[in-house]
């Protein structure tokens, strides 16, 4: 454990609050409205979402990779007397079988995470044949001058917060083997112009 993940984790909170009110929260329970059945979500943090989960859920698994980030997601989940199982695990590497789940969540993950293909592919597997995956996350912006200004200050962003802002995420989730079935381009609210560029939508594990 390192010094820079427990600054990380303490502050991770803070550094979206803005976001959150002005919308991101609107947009993280608009997405987990349809979450239902056996769900899996990855990078789960500090639990931003864990209160955006409906009836509809059968059992919900949370991974995440750092153990600042597991500690205070635990505490969140005792606090709320959340009926959840953390298990620190990186996106790339999950500890379940082929076809465990209905559903898995990705909210603002793939951009930090250190192998986004093998990430993605590893949801895949883990899904059952016609499970969802429900994502939220920044992406490479369409517009050439914004992406140019992405990619000058990349490395900045993934010293400060840890993230890629410049991830080509769609094109991604579509190589992976996801079939995409609803897609809307948006921006996250109060975010800076480099990291604004947002997808939210739905995949499907093919049948």
């Amino acid at each position: 454990m390192s010094i820079r993940d427990s600054l990380f984790a303490m502050t991770y909170d803070r550094q979206i609050a803005r976001a959150e009110k002005a919308g991101l929260r609107a947009m993280r329970q608009r997405l987990l409205a349809g979450a239902a059945g056996e769900v899996l979500e990855v990078g789960a943090g500090t639990g931003a979402n864990l209160s955006c989960y409906g009836p509809a859920v059968e059992s919900l698994t949370v991974t995440e990779p750092l153990v600042p980030m597991v500690r205070r997601l635990e505490r969140r989940i005792n606090d709320r007397g959340a009926a959840a199982k953390v298990l620190r695990a990186p996106a790339e590497d999950l500890p379940f079988g082929d076809d465990t789940f209905d559903v898995a969540v990705s909210t603002l993950v793939l951009c930090g995470v250190d192998d986004q293909p093998r990430a993605l592919r590893e949801l895949r597997r883990v899904l059952r044949p016609g499970g969802r995956l429900l994502f939220l996350e920044h992406v490479r912006s369409d517009d050439p001058a914004v992406a140019r200004l992405q990619d000058r200050i990349n490395w900045l962003n993934r010293i400060v917060v840890r993230c890629d802002c410049n991830r080509p995420t769609l094109t991604t989730i579509k190589q992976a083997g996801f079939t995409v079935d609803s897609l809307e381009h948006t921006a996250l609210p109060k975010a800076p112009k480099f990291v604004g560029p947002a997808i939210v939508g739905i995949a499907t594990k093919p049948a």
